[in-house]
């Protein structure tokens, strides 16, 4: 194949590059900028592949050849660079046959390497004197950039061995981060603070770095854990118990219960028992903002709990709080609960004193963001007063159907009032949608006001019978729509069994 004014090398790589641009354009759609410089660049030496034949007899014949042997050496690097892409990044991709970046970058400046040296050949270069001479510079180059050398032979090992990749997160040192880039001579590593951090490949494989989250397997590697002082006097079990059930019922973003949340007996200090929350992240980058979110139901099981966090007994208080100001801050709270007794039409025909004996039995139970405040199914004989937040109720159909969202309205600033006043299991489950600030009224908080004016129980019966009525509501609807599911189904079989027979007129 020849064509006129062109070297005979010329059309073969004409078609290399036009082969290798159909395969690879499209899968290397990101690259196309960098692709379509190449193909620039290759047509500007094919110009100059056509020059020096259409000066061919205007000048110095040594001059023409020298011309032609750059055009058709450019054109050579062209056509390796297009190879490499097509079959490193496209052709092996397909057979499911993964090569690093960096030995693909090796591979290719080979390929310029061998085709410089069989240019060279053809002009006619005496290759003993030529490799004598490499060889004293390659030993000058090696001695002179030892660290140079290091991080381009660490970045080729890190990539062949695959003991990292972009998009894991890696703890070394002080530094902990996600990995963004691995160049010839550094790796790029991502702190959480969003810093970037250049890291030499050579110190990579120098020293021990902990892969907390593979980027192929997403598989987490990293376990936090949450320290807290409970006092002496309360069981190890029921606090275990207590942090366990909340953690692992609660809905907490980014806490993974597989593998199951642990709670530890750690230590023993002056008055306090040391426990141990240990727990595991879904993504290692939000740690900080996830161990807060865990503290804040740690807290608020705590305190629903009734056990309080400990202080250390070598803490000394130096003021001491005044009778007037402890009765100021016992008068705040009591009027609080007044006012959220107040509020509900359950209490309504209660007397003054008879409110202030049932604020006197209200017991603070906070709870968290996705906290279950209530399972269905579940028997308690109290009730819960929202003071503040939102939650919402969730009921499951007797069949296990999918649970049915309730009105928020329906669920108020009260709900648990069955509970407290028949003893009946619980109707819906109630969930936390945000902080929720709330009292909780015992069964024998309740019972003294009761026994004492029996008649309240029926004027309190009115307002159970339109909460059950609600209930009741919510049954016959799923049920009536079971039975148009099923009805509707019938006819659609009945339908298509018609539809067959006419077809087949049997």
């Amino acid at each position: 194949m020849h064509i006129p004014f062109l070297s005979a090398e010329a059309p073969f790589a004409m078609l290399a590059m036009l082969l290798s641009a159909l395969v690879m354009f499209r899968p290397l759609s990101a690259l196309r900028r960098s692709l379509i410089n190449t193909a620039v660049f290759f047509c500007m030496c094919l110009l100059g592949d056509i020059l020096a034949g259409l000066l061919e007899g205007m000048l110095q014949p040594g001059l023409l050849h020298w011309i032609r042997e750059l055009a058709v050496f450019g054109e050579g690097l062209a056509v390796v660079r297009y190879l490499g892409l097509a079959l490193f990044r496209v052709v092996l991709v397909r057979l499911h046959i993964q090569v690093s970046g960096i030995l693909v970058d090796i591979l290719v400046i080979a390929g310029y390497i061998l085709w410089g040296f069989v240019r060279l050949n053809l002009a006619g270069v005496e290759f003993t004197a030529l490799f004598a001479t490499s060889a004293i510079v390659t030993a000058v180059l090696a001695i002179s950039m030892q660290e140079t050398l290091g991080n381009l032979l660490g970045g080729l090992a890190l990539q062949m061995d695959n003991s990292l990749e972009i998009g894991d997160w890696i703890e070394m040192e002080n530094l902990a981060g996600q990995v963004t880039d691995i160049q010839w001579r550094y790796t790029t590593i991502v702190t959480r603070t969003g810093a970037k951090m250049v890291v030499p490949n050579s110190q990579l494989m120098r020293n021990r770095y902990a892969v907390i989250c593979d980027q192929k397997s997403r598989i987490t590697r990293q376990r936090r854990s949450i320290n807290f002082n409970v006092d002496l006097s309360t069981p190890p079990s029921r606090v275990i118990d207590t942090v366990l059930h909340d953690i692992q019922a609660a809905t907490i973003p980014n806490v993974s219960l597989a593998p199951a949340p642990q709670c530890l007996l750690t230590n023993f200090g002056p008055g306090y028992v040391t426990y141990e929350l240990r727990y595991w992240l879904i993504d290692p980058g939000p740690d900080a903002v996830t161990d807060s979110d865990v503290r804040r139901h740690i807290l608020a099981s705590l305190q629903r709990a009734g056990i309080r966090l400990a202080l250390s007994d070598r803490i000394v208080h130096l003021v001491q709080e005044g009778k007037k100001y402890r009765n100021d801050v016992h008068a705040r709270e009591l009027q609080r609960r007044l006012d959220a007794i107040a509020r509900i039409d359950l209490f309504a025909a209660l007397s003054d004193d008879e409110k202030l004996e049932l604020a006197r039995h209200l017991v603070n139970s906070p709870f968290a963001k996705g906290d279950i405040m209530t399972q269905q199914g579940a028997v308690a004989h109290w009730l819960y007063i929202i003071v503040s937040g939102e939650a919402e109720a969730w009921w499951q159909p007797p069949d296990g159907g999918a649970p049915h969202c309730m009105d928020k309205d329906h669920l108020g600033a009260v709900f648990g009032e069955l509970g407290l006043m028949t003893g009946e299991p619980r109707r819906a489950t109630v969930i936390a949608l945000t902080d929720v600030e709330a009292y909780r009224l015992d069964k024998a908080g309740f019972e003294k006001v009761i026994r004492a004016r029996p008649e309240l129980a029926e004027g309190i019966s009115g307002l159970l019978e339109q909460h059950l009525a609600h209930f009741q509501t919510l049954e016959r609807e799923y049920t009536q729509s079971k039975l148009d599911d099923l009805v509707s189904h019938r006819n659609q079989s009945a339908a298509l069994s018609t539809r067959i027979r006419e077809f087949f007129g049997l």
